[in-house]
């Protein structure tokens, strides 16, 4: 019986990537178990990397700002043409991403993003990032620099997966939901989100693989995989398909040695989302 392959217990924010054992252990035992990193059985690490880290793309309060050597902040390389749709997708979802910051003051914090499912302006976004605010308050802010204190409907660490709410004044567009069953690999999608603090941010690429197995929160769950770039600070927000679609939610990325994106990014499948936050709301309101 073939070894499955998927993503090890999460380690504070990081994640190692191993080869999982039949029972579902990866190369490390579980923290604090006292058993030597160093002990783990040889040849099963992934050739030519000595360690692929996994981390929950959540970033600090301070996010950060990107510019090129000359100053501009523009790019010297040439982009490649972009299809119209994407480009009429981006239009559509930018306005109803917000970045989200928990926590701050004195506390712990964290910041991300989330996205309005309804048009009674309850949004989604990782469990994760207010795992690492502290339990603090949320604060949402808006593409047009408005802020709400958000209010916490429900959490659902398992899944890895939040629902917050903001008043109606903020006046949020919920984004469409894509079909369960209907993404496809190959196709194209966007990554929607405040990565490193730049809110509004759209990385494009395309679905890389369906039912990726991965640890997600306290369990294991099946991942969309994608090559669009994802980093600290995109969890909790959309992937797009090329109808402006959501297929899932950004939630973790493979690094090598924690240095960012190399192309390697995971996502909550859209039909898990919207059962997880049905539920919450059902609960919460």
């Amino acid at each position: 019986m073939a070894v499955q392959t998927g993503l090890g217990e999460p380690r504070g924010p990081w994640f190692i990537s191993p080869q999982l054992d039949p029972d579902g252990r990866g190369w490390w035992d579980a923290p604090g178990s006292g058993r030597d990193p160093g002990g783990r059985r040889p040849g099963r690490l992934l050739a030519a990397l000595a360690v692929i880290a996994v981390s929950a793309v959540s970033g600090g309060l301070a996010g950060g700002v990107v510019a090129s050597r000359d100053g501009t902040g523009s790019s010297a390389a040439s982009a490649a043409p972009v299809p119209a749709e994407l480009v009429t997708a981006a239009e559509r979802t930018v306005p109803g991403v917000v970045s989200v910051l928990a926590g701050g003051a004195n506390g712990a914090s964290a910041t991300g993003s989330g996205f309005a499912i309804d048009d009674q302006q309850h949004l989604v976004t990782n469990d994760h990032i207010l795992a690492k605010g502290g339990g603090g308050p949320v604060t949402v802010e808006l593409p047009d620099g408005r802020r709400y204190e958000a209010e916490v409907v429900g959490r659902e660490p398992r899944s890895d997966l939040a629902v917050l709410k903001v008043p109606p004044s903020a006046g949020l567009a919920p984004l469409p939901l894509a079909k369960p069953g209907a993404t496809r690999v190959g196709e194209p999608v966007l990554a929607v989100g405040s990565p490193l603090g730049l809110s509004g941010t759209v990385t494009a690429g395309i679905v890389s693989a369906l039912d990726r197995q991965v640890r997600l929160g306290n369990s294991r769950h099946r991942a969309v995989q994608t090559d669009a770039s994802i980093n600290p600070g995109n969890s909790g927000g959309p992937l797009v398909n090329a109808r402006g679609e959501v297929v899932g939610v950004n939630t973790a990325i493979a690094t090598i040695d924690g240095n960012g994106s190399i192309g390697i990014g995971f996502a909550i499948p859209i039909d898990q989302v919207q059962q997880t936050a049905d539920t919450i709301i059902g609960k919460g309101g």
